[in-house]
């Protein structure tokens, strides 16, 4: 029964990770399309998009949970019975702890990314008013 439930936390995860993977792919190639270099862009479009499946599998497949159900009972522990009830919780925190981990890692990159963005279009306008002057003075 732990390797059925193991089994389905992954699959869970791993369709998390791919509908989160599709609907953010669009605004992570835009955002680093406009950052870095288009060859760059698809390095680190790919990166994320792998970033997302790792962060959101780990997230969603607990490992130091899950092993409670193998413990073994004492007399301070009686290891979980995995009711349908006790399915329903598993799949609905995997879908959770699948989303919050893969959220707080999109919300770091696009941090970062805005960060980015500021510092490129700050030293774009530096350069082009620099050019502006440089071409007064030659006039």
């Amino acid at each position: 029964m732990f390797l059925s439930l193991l089994g389905i936390t992954f699959a869970v995860s791993l369709v998390v990770c791919f509908v989160v993977s599709k609907l953010f792919a669009r605004p992570i190639k835009g955002i680093l399309e406009r950052i870095v270099a288009n060859d760059i862009a698809y390095a680190w479009t790919t990166y994320l998009k792998f970033a997302v499946y790792v962060v959101g599998i780990s997230g969603g497949v607990r490992i130091h949970y899950l092993e409670n159900f193998l413990r073994e009972p004492t007399e301070h522990f009686t290891p979980p019975a995995l009711t349908s009830d006790r399915w329903v919780l598993e799949i609905y925190r995997t879908i959770i702890e699948s989303l919050q981990s893969i959220a707080w890692m999109l919300l770091i990159f696009f941090v970062f990314a805005l960060i980015a963005y500021v510092i490129v279009r700050v030293f774009g306008q530096r350069s082009k008013a620099q050019g502006s002057t440089d071409d007064q003075t030659e006039l």
